[in-house]
């Protein structure tokens, strides 16, 4: 089975990349089809092929994004004449074009849905989205919670939405952690991921007030203002406001003794499941697909948005090492039983076969 997996997204997911690995290795041919990566030193293609065929000639600055959208068309059509047997879209970007693009693709579509739901809708894009769904063959969710959504908000057929769980990923290398962290030998807490206004990471910042005796590290590329987050930190607050490689993420995941995520909204998350990979205990807001995490034994679960239960949460499994290693193995028992790689290749090479 010849499958393309397309992803026109400025940077390359970890999870397209674990995904493609894991179904070359159960024996598919694999192509990932997505832009080039930005970001020094490319991740190796692990039993499958890459082609950086969406926005090659770009420019970077201003007219970047402009530049973009005019290649979106022909780059979307390019991606059609791969003669794949089945393509996995894993990010659609731009709804009202590509519900009219995807006509040219004549063998079976699937969609991860990551995230499911916009989460500020713009005047007719919830219409525009259930339009680009509706061209799918099938769609993919992380969780019972998210197909809730696609059926109950968009009125999707059940049928055709499908429950495959997010995998584990363990980014490789040796790399030594940021420079920008200076040494310390104390208890680390570790924010990662883009920098965004739903990740919450105000109300982190104001939940560790009155924190002593521990380092909170926030690391990832900044996708809005955060000097007034910076203005506001108190003492044992470390920014780190870029994209890291992958060795200093597995270094990161591998210093963190505590990894927190206040996000208002979310369905699933890839910084979780890398905190699942290394075996790191989490506290976690309670939205989207968070829930089932808290409630397998790995995390401690907290309100959306609420700076106060933050704060008496984080206190408390700092406080407390026993409580912490017991969520580091129910952390580590849910990435083996639920959540490896080739339980979902399988699930996902059943579901194209039942397409096909």
């Amino acid at each position: 089975m010849r499958i393309s997996v397309v992803d026109p997204a400025a940077y390359t997911p970890p999870y397209d990349r674990a995904l493609c690995a894991a179904l070359a290795a159960a024996g598919a041919d694999v192509e990932l089809v997505t832009a080039p990566f930005p970001h020094g030193e490319v991740p190796p293609a692990r039993g499958y092929t890459v082609r950086e065929d969406f926005y090659r000639f770009a420019p970077k600055g201003r007219g970047r994004r402009w530049a973009r959208l005019a290649m979106h068309i022909p780059d979307m059509l390019r991606a059609s004449r791969r003669g794949a047997d089945i393509v996995h879209f894993q990010w659609l970007a731009v709804q009202p074009l590509d519900q009219h693009l995807l006509r040219a693709y004549t063998q079976p579509r699937v969609i991860t849905a990551h995230d499911v739901l916009p989460r500020k809708p713009k005047p007719g894009q919830l219409d525009a989205q259930r339009q680009l769904y509706e061209r799918m063959d099938a769609i993919v969710v992380h969780t019972e919670h998210g197909r809730a959504r696609l059926v109950d908000e968009l009125g999707l057929p059940e049928r055709r939405v499908h429950v495959i769980p997010h995998g584990i990923l363990r980014p490789a290398g040796d790399a030594p952690l940021p420079p920008e962290l200076p040494p310390y030998d104390g208890t680390v807490v570790l924010c990662f991921g883009l920098l965004r206004p739903y990740k919450g990471i105000d109300v982190l910042v104001e939940a560790w007030k009155g924190i002593e005796h521990a380092e909170l590290w926030i690391v990832g590329a900044a996708r809005m203002d955060i000097a007034p987050l910076r203005a506001a930190a108190p003492p044992g607050v470390r920014f780190v406001e870029r994209f890291v490689s992958e060795g200093e993420t597995a270094a990161l995941f591998r210093r963190a003794d505590l990894a927190v995520l206040p996000y208002r909204e979310i369905e699933q998350s890839g910084v979780l499941f890398t905190a699942l990979g290394f075996g790191v205990p989490l506290v976690l807001s309670d939205v989207g697909g968070f829930p089932d995490i808290a409630a397998a034994g790995a995390a401690e679960l907290v309100s959306p948005g609420d700076p106060a239960e933050l704060h008496d949460a984080l206190v408390s499994v700092l406080a407390d090492p026993a409580r912490r290693a017991t969520l580091a193995m129910g952390a580590l028992r849910l990435a083996d039983a639920s959540h490896g790689w080739d339980t979902i290749a399988r699930a996902h090479l059943e579901l194209y076969e039942s397409l096909l």
